[in-house]
């Protein structure tokens, strides 16, 4: 007997921003969205690479409704312009939170003086789930993705940005997980304005530049983008909202995620370092 499933939400019409999408994941899935007719915003932090990917896109799959954003994450600044560019749109369906740092070899600091991961894996995504949520909430049925990982450590208040003893894989961990304890929060904010937001973990070690040179390629690009795709456009998942999925399957993430006290106390260090506020919902 065939086991039937639910056709995929159709994407023609539908305005998708995807962060980090000139490389890797979310070059992959920039081109399987644009192949299905959404409205793509692109962001990247090299505007060649930029239009190089939206002529290619538009090549490949005949899709003229693309637009590419430049913003370098290591900027609060330019983080915060992408978002009021984005924020001026009539809509937003899909918010994929994509792009990210992985395992640095030494420690950076941002232009604003914050630990180089932490800002872009972290804050980047705290600014624009911040400041898009108004539009997300004015869009019928959209939903948040954030590419988070199965790789998760905590966070040690006292010293948040490592500025007493950094490691890569500490910095890199402890963001992700910082990551999902964010869309605990922003789930939870949401709750009842048809506005879904999860994490996950799309594979492990797809062959991308944060993994090539450093980690041995075990997934390919075409399932991270395979369980990537499923939360944007599964009509079965429209109700789910707040889950940490391990590729296609929901999963327990790290103890502090599930700390309210660790996630108020993540949430004020992400107001008091970007200076813009958690939002709030009526």
């Amino acid at each position: 007997m065939s086991t039937t499933h639910p056709a995929p939400v159709p994407m023609h019409g539908k305005t998708v921003l995807i962060t980090g999408a000139t490389d890797g994941l979310g070059r992959a899935l920039a081109h399987e969205l644009a192949a299905q007719g959404a409205t793509l915003i692109l962001h990247g932090r090299n505007r060649t690479k930029g239009e190089h990917l939206l002529h290619e896109l538009r090549e490949k799959t005949g899709n003229t409704q693309l637009t590419y954003e430049n913003a370098d994450f290591a900027s609060l600044e330019e983080i915060r312009a992408l978002a009021d560019r984005v924020a001026a749109r009539d809509r937003l369906d899909v918010l994929v939170n994509n792009a990210g740092l992985g395992v640095e070899l030494a420690r950076q600091s941002s232009h604003d003086g914050i630990e180089l991961t932490f800002q872009v894996d972290y804050l980047a995504t705290y600014v624009l789930s911040s400041a898009l949520t108004a539009l997300l909430t004015r869009t019928p049925g959209a939903r948040v993705v954030n590419v988070s990982s199965a790789g998760q450590a905590a966070l040690d208040f006292d010293d948040p940005l490592l500025e007493r003893s950094w490691d890569g894989v500490q910095a890199y961990c402890q963001a992700k997980l910082a990551q999902i304890m964010l869309t605990f929060d922003h789930a939870e904010l949401l709750r009842g304005h048809g506005v879904t937001v999860n994490a996950l973990h799309p594979a492990s070690y797809m062959p991308t530049k944060i993994v090539t040179g450093l980690f041995t390629v075990q997934s390919t690009l075409e399932e991270g983008v395979t369980h990537t795709l499923r939360l944007i456009t599964d009509p079965t998942l429209a109700d789910t909202t707040g889950t940490y999925f391990n590729r296609a399957a929901p999963d327990r993430a790290h103890t502090q995620a599930y700390d309210s006290a660790a996630r108020a106390q993540l949430l004020e260090l992400s107001e008091r370092r970007t200076g813009i506020a958690w939002p709030q919902t009526s």
